[in-house]
């Protein structure tokens, strides 16, 4: 499909923020791109980059009644020689097929959208950060919008991608995070929605999180919904243990997000000749590691923090404290070692990143 471009004009568009001091998600850039699907009229159509603007969506849109609404996230980076990188764009809109399969949604045409999504972020390119850390966010979601009701699945939808210049996720930067451990509420189960990157999933899990937070934790780490023992994922992030000389990260068993980043950093801890184990692993387990001094370092993945170090778990009113509540060598290496090839600092093996 052809798409069409209708740029602000030069003299409509929102002052340039300072890329020094960006919180996260707050600000959006002069355009978005847009793509309606309508099953009767044969599908996707009229693919369009067009200005920032307001939805109008009837009070009846299925979306608002019955939760069709997936998204992605990832990054724009703005390399040394002024180049934009962008990072494993196709891997993310392939999970979001996933997610739009999971939820009886219609399957993106990837190439359309990867399209529209290079379009967007070149009409918007002078909003990509040059300050070091600070990066363009793109935010690709899907909804449902027929107004309709009834339990079904919708027959139209909304594709969208909007941008957010942003810093760190978290207000600690890659400093060490405290993690909450709760058993008293669960994000999956085993055949629900977990894997898919619906919106719902993420309204359930921002009770615990917010009860976390009065505690002064930073995020929740989710336990099982079946025994509440065994380690998932964190609210934001996949989760990752050095345990004596091995890596450990809970495996993909239908419950757990496939973070991009989680991938990313299993290519790479393999490469660099650690041994990597994705096998369940209990709280407990977790808990006599560091009792033992043998749990080394924790660290999260995903594509806004890209490598959070966890300096420390909170479970039923323990405290366990990781390598002194310092970043681990492993953690700093990652981070160093994915922010270098996203930023094209170093070179990239693996084709991650493609250059606008």
């Amino acid at each position: 499909m052809e798409i069409t471009i209708h740029e602000v004009a030069a003299a409509e568009r929102k002052p340039r923020p300072d890329g020094t001091a960006l919180g996260f998600g707050q600000l959006f850039t002069d355009h978005m791109f847009v793509m309606p699907y309508d099953a009767v009229k044969g599908g996707w159509h009229d693919p369009e980059v067009r200005p920032y603007t307001n939805f109008s969506l009837d009070p009846a849109a299925m979306v608002f009644h019955y939760g069709q609404a997936i998204f992605e996230g990832l990054k724009a980076y703005r390399g040394g020689n002024g180049a934009v990188h962008l990072f494993r764009p196709t891997a993310n809109l392939a999970r979001m097929n996933i997610s739009a399969s999971r939820l009886c949604m219609p399957a993106l045409p990837l190439e359309t959208a990867l399209a529209g999504l290079k379009a967007l972020v070149r009409s918007d390119a002078d909003w990509v950060p040059s300050a070091p850390g600070a990066t363009l966010y793109i935010r690709p979601t899907m909804v449902a919008t027929e107004a309709a009701l009834g339990v079904r699945p919708a027959k139209q939808y909304l594709f969208f991608i909007i941008m957010s210049p942003v810093g760190a996720y978290y207000p600690e930067g890659f400093n060490p995070v405290k993690i909450y451990v709760t058993d008293q509420y669960v994000r999956a189960v085993p055949g629900g929605v977990g894997a898919a990157k619906a919106a719902g999933n993420y309204a359930a899990s921002i009770r615990a999180a917010e009860e976390a937070k009065k505690q002064g934790f930073t995020q929740v780490l989710w336990l099982d919904a079946c025994e509440r023992r065994y380690v998932e994922e964190v609210g934001t992030m996949n989760i990752f243990f050095v345990i004596g000389d091995e890596v450990i990260t809970p495996p993909l068993s239908g419950s757990i997000l496939p973070g991009i980043t989680r991938d990313s950093a299993l290519r790479l801890i393999r490469d660099w000749g650690y041994p990597v184990v994705e096998r369940p692993i209990s709280i407990d387990e977790v808990l006599e590691a560091g009792g033992r001094d043998t749990l080394k370092e924790a660290f999260g993945t995903g594509t806004a923090a890209v490598i959070s170090p966890v300096g420390a778990l909170h479970y039923q009113g323990r405290d366990c404290v990781i390598n002194g509540g310092k970043t681990g060598a492993l953690s700093q290496r990652l981070f160093d070692e994915l922010q270098a090839i996203q930023y094209g600092r170093a070179r990239d093996p693996y084709g991650w990143v493609e250059t606008l």
